[in-house]
């Protein structure tokens, strides 16, 4: 499985990939800073899908493009992927705004609040088998 982190905090970064290298299930990790970045990933690769994540994590608070605005732009691709792509929205914040928020975008799968403990990884994944 691939997995993709979009997290602008790079000890989670860290923690969140050095958490998934331990499961087997998992391939390659692939880490952004920021939705654009992510973003222009994901456009750079809609003829290469194999290339795009199974599962991103994904933060709300970033420079350049936050989460939010990262969702905005992946639903303008969606049509145009044919990978079924999981997406959970990751962040430190328990404002009810934020989570209210992400649980109206159909695309986001979950809201989770850091840090993600190792169970949760496995309980995520042993869903998506």
């Amino acid at each position: 499985m691939k997995v993709c982190i979009i997290d602008d905090d790079e000890i989670y970064q860290y923690t969140m990939s050095l958490n998934l290298k331990s499961l087997d299930s998992i391939g390659e990790i692939i880490v952004f800073n920021d939705g654009l970045e992510a973003n222009n990933f994901m456009l750079d690769n809609l003829n290469n899908q194999e290339e795009l994540p199974d599962i991103i994590f994904l933060d709300i608070n970033m420079p350049v493009m936050d989460g939010f605005q990262f969702m905005e732009e992946y639903e303008k691709i969606k049509s145009k992927l044919t990978k079924n792509i999981i997406i959970y929205m990751i962040s430190s914040s328990v404002d009810p705004v934020d989570i209210e928020k992400a649980t109206q975008i159909n695309d986001i799968s979950d809201y989770l609040t850091k840090p993600i403990r190792q169970q949760q990884l496995i309980d995520i994944l042993e869903k998506l088998d």
